[in-house]
């Protein structure tokens, strides 16, 4: 593989950047924006690869299975970071989208980069979750080659899970490893090697496509209202109440009367609301529909 036997694009020297040190304030920011409009074009050309992922891991989970991101450093705590917003988002328990991080919650607030060269700890983190065949496990890697990473692969690999590669490389080991891969190639960075800034903003933007586009797939969405929000404060219950609203043209008073009988559950209120009858019906239309609103009251 030519990417391993050669310096890796995530650790070339960029061209334009060479004299950054020198440059102004001003100079240095349009540089480092321009660099960062790189971004979304690299990402676009993957959708084709992201579209495929999606439909997998969205077949999975509809029979229970699960999504693990696994990485290390900055990629491991974007795949953290992903994972820990799908609960307050869209309702989804905690175990079924889960970041594994080198190092654990030590390492999302104090680096430990020797543990990302350890790949039986990866593997190990694999068999500790008891993945399955109808989980999935996506390795997030820059460089496609962290061992941490790869170790958590080839372990899930093993026992059979959907295995997916998110890196900026081309050609890499994680690559070769996993079923599907997403690359976005955004060259070289700014400053050599810091794959925080380029990399780690494509990963985040695909780990965005991915969860949101596959809770879409799962209901968690009406149009565009998340009305499978988790309203566990004043912010969010507000956040129901309007969403209650326009989906209704009930008024604010209504909303509330509902979601307090449903304690706060919106898809269950609208359907109570909507179809005219009490919450355990209403539960049982969500359940027969596989908890997509549009099916139960369109």
């Amino acid at each position: 593989m030519s990417q391993n036997t050669k310096k890796r694009i995530t650790e070339k020297r960029n061209p334009s950047s060479t004299k950054i040190d020198q440059m102004r304030t001003n100079e240095i920011l349009k540089l480092i924006n321009k660099e960062d409009q790189k971004v979304a074009k690299a990402v676009k050309k993957e959708i084709p690869n992201i579209e495929k992922i999606v439909e997998i891991i969205t077949e999975k989970m509809k029979k229970g299975g699960r999504l693990f991101y696994v990485g290390a450093g900055t990629s491991g705590r974007l795949g953290v970071l992903d994972a820990v917003e799908c609960e307050p988002t869209f309702s989804i328990s905690p175990e079924k989208v889960v970041g594994i991080l080198a190092g654990g919650k030590d390492a999302m607030f104090k680096a430990q980069e020797n543990i990302e060269d350890n790949e039986n700890l990866g593997s190990q983190k694999i068999a500790d979750y008891n993945i399955q065949k109808k989980d999935t496990v996506v390795g997030i890697a820059a460089s496609g080659k962290t061992p941490f990473v790869l170790g958590a692969i080839k372990e899930a690999n093993q026992r059979k899970a959907f295995t997916v590669a998110l890196s900026c490389t081309k050609d890499s080991f994680l690559e070769e490893l996993s079923e599907l891969a997403i690359i976005p190639i955004v060259g070289p960075e700014v400053v050599t090697g810091s794959t925080r800034m380029k990399a780690g903003t494509a990963q985040k933007m695909v780990l965005n496509m991915l969860s949101t586009t596959v809770m879409i797939k799962l209901g968690k969405v009406y149009s565009n209202l998340m009305v499978d929000l988790n309203a566990t404060n004043e912010k969010l219950r507000v956040r129901a109440r309007d969403i209650f609203t326009l989906i209704t043209d009930g008024d604010k008073e209504i909303a509330g009367k509902y979601l307090k009988e449903t304690d706060y559950n919106l898809k269950e209120a609208i359907v109570m609301y909507e179809k005219k009858v009490d919450l355990k019906e209403a539960k049982e239309l969500l359940k027969v529909n596989e908890g997509i609103l549009r099916n139960v009251i369109n």
